[in-house]
């Protein structure tokens, strides 16, 4: 996640404490992933709150890949291999061409029929627990309001789990030459202001750290920026990097919106948000491929008078966001 605020003064200490308190996320290793079906798991955690959990450095395109949504959906994208084993009902990936080499299985963990001791999850558990047992690293993180009971520190105390903060940078970028941008124009106007591609191309060169002056001698990029701009002395950069989930960004967001409650020198700032590049899934339960780089982002531009533009980017290998 990452914003830019271009003239910038001072950060409002609500938003430096919402930044500080992104919140903590999990790594467990060596996680089977019948734990995650067992209904003490659920009870605990899916049914009382939004449970989120990705494998770790595992590849999309090469690995078995599994991700708990916070709807309570269990998604597995394995090989032809393990699919055969595990013997439960999928389908084929949608990126796997003529011949089929990965399939999705996806388990509702709060379906009705997924109750103790029904068929649906005895067999379930039997086909994750011993008939082809899998296991990962896996990020974890849980958001729940005011429900009492267990942590996930604690329900994995016999695993080995690990407390892990985002890592935050602050920066500011001294005499940046920003486009000049126009809320209700979206195309932009010659000599009066940039379109979104525009500056969704140009905020990607900042976010890059990539130099916009031009010069003939650069053998990284011949890129400046687009046309009308103008030079802001000070704007400041905010990069987190980590398990961060959608409850929090909403905080964040929420805080950035307040920063033009009071009277400031900026227009316009943006909040970025990447997901990870090898997630099972990107836009709600849609598949998600690698293919090249594994794109799936989403662009926040908000202007003083809370109108706002959206950039959503995929990869390749993804359906269009909704």
């Amino acid at each position: 996640v990452s914003f830019l605020i271009p003239e910038c003064g001072i950060l409002p200490e609500v938003l430096k404490s919402t930044v500080a308190d992104v919140g903590e996320y999990y790594l467990v290793r060596n996680l089977s992933v019948h734990e995650l079906v067992a209904h003490e798991f659920i009870d605990a955690f899916v049914k009382k709150g939004s449970c989120y959990a990705l494998t770790y450095n595992t590849k999309i395109d090469q690995d078995n890949t599994a991700a708990l949504l916070p709807n309570g959906k269990l998604i597995l994208s394995v090989d032809k291999d393990t699919y055969e084993e595990l013997g439960l009902q999928g389908h084929p990936s949608q990126y796997s061409g003529k011949k089929v080499m990965r399939y999705i299985i996806t388990i509702d963990l709060t379906d009705s029929g997924f109750h103790p001791d029904s068929k649906k999850h005895n067999r379930v558990l039997w086909a994750l627990k011993e008939k082809k047992p899998l296991e990962f690293d896996f990020l974890m993180a849980w958001y729940n309001t005011g429900a009492e009971g267990s942590t996930l520190m604690s329900y994995f105390s016999k695993n080995q789990i690990q407390a892990l903060k985002p890592k935050i940078t602050f920066s500011t970028l001294r005499d940046l030459q920003c486009p000049v941008l126009q809320s209700n124009e979206l195309q932009g106007k010659p000599d009066e202001s940039c379109s979104t591609e525009e500056l969704f191309e140009w905020l990607g060169a900042v976010l890059s750290q990539v130099s916009l002056d031009n010069k003939s001698s650069s053998f990284l990029s011949t890129y400046c920026c687009p046309q009308p701009n103008i030079m802001v002395e000070k704007a400041f950069l905010c990069t987190i990097t980590g398990f961060i989930i959608p409850e929090k960004i909403i905080q964040l967001l929420e805080q950035l919106c307040c920063y033009f409650g009071e009277p400031k020198l900026a227009y316009w700032l943006t909040l970025t948000v990447h997901g990870f590049a090898d997630s099972p899934v990107s836009w709600r339960e849609s598949e998600h491929g690698f293919h090249k780089g594994g794109e799936n982002l989403y662009n926040f531009v908000i202007f003083r008078n809370l109108d706002y533009w959206l950039h959503m980017a995929v990869g390749t290998n993804d359906d269009c966001p909704p």
